[in-house]
């Protein structure tokens, strides 16, 4: 992969962590705790062969819909998992930010994120968090604190100031991957995506390693980037 040109900004969808448990043969709780342990797997890889933004969808607010026992489940791991990642990013330095609500979270958890967020505020590369997170509300709360900063001068919005309001203020997503077959962005940073890549899978999360992240980082430099008619070459011509 190291004549590849590497997207600055990609973004996972981690689907498949039940599927993978059911195929094993297992409950469905220990293909979320696999999923939890890969995460961290291909983040480090990710940040080692030059990736700077990362963002992966963990959580999603729809996700509050499934079975209480399943949601209680992945709510009591995530305790446990976000300590491993506070001691994950220093590690290896890299910045974790979160991108969505404290709604339905509880105080700790909302605690330990703030922490994480805190302590590794230093750090270059930036793992972006995306934990009860949907894309509609993002927007919707980003236009409603412009709203509130500027009542008055509405013709003053541009893309860059809309973009700060947002829930992180990164550049847009180059490659988009989505994991277990399912070829559908569910309302996940639909407009950091708006000229992004999008490269599906089979492969569940939980067997989503280091050489299925090349394939897709293969696929991306095999594509024509194309930008209003213009490719990504030809775009400032």
């Amino acid at each position: 992969m190291k004549d590849n040109k590497i997207p600055a900004h990609v973004a996972i969808i981690c689907d498949g962590n039940g599927r993978w448990a059911t195929n094993q043969g297992l409950p469905r709780w220990k293909g979320h705790e696999q999923g939890f342990k890969n995460a961290k797997e291909i983040t480090k890889y990710a940040f080692n062969n030059g990736v700077k933004y990362l963002s992966l969808y963990l959580f999603s607010t729809e996700n509050f819909k499934r079975p209480k026992k399943e949601v209680d489940y992945i709510m009591s791991l995530l305790v446990d998992k976000l300590k491993d990642i506070l001691d994950f990013c220093h590690e290896n330095k890299i910045r974790a930010v979160v991108s969505g609500k404290d709604e339905n979270l509880s105080s700790k958890i909302i605690s330990i994120l703030r922490k994480i967020e805190d302590e590794t505020k230093e750090y270059e590369n930036i793992f972006n968090m995306c934990f009860n997170y949907g894309s509609k509300a993002e927007i919707i709360d980003a236009a409603r604190k412009y709203a509130l900063d500027y009542k008055e001068n509405a013709e003053e919005l541009t893309e860059e100031k809309f973009n700060s309001y947002l829930y992180q203020n990164l550049p847009p997503v180059d490659l988009l991957i989505r994991t277990s077959g399912e070829q559908r962005i569910s309302n996940f940073m639909l407009w950091q995506c708006a000229y992004c890549e999008f490269y599906f899978t089979n492969t569940l999360f939980p067997d989503f390693n280091g050489e299925e992240f090349d394939k897709a980082i293969d696929a991306f430099n095999n594509r024509d980037r194309r930008y209003g008619g213009l490719n990504n070459e030809n775009k400032n011509n």
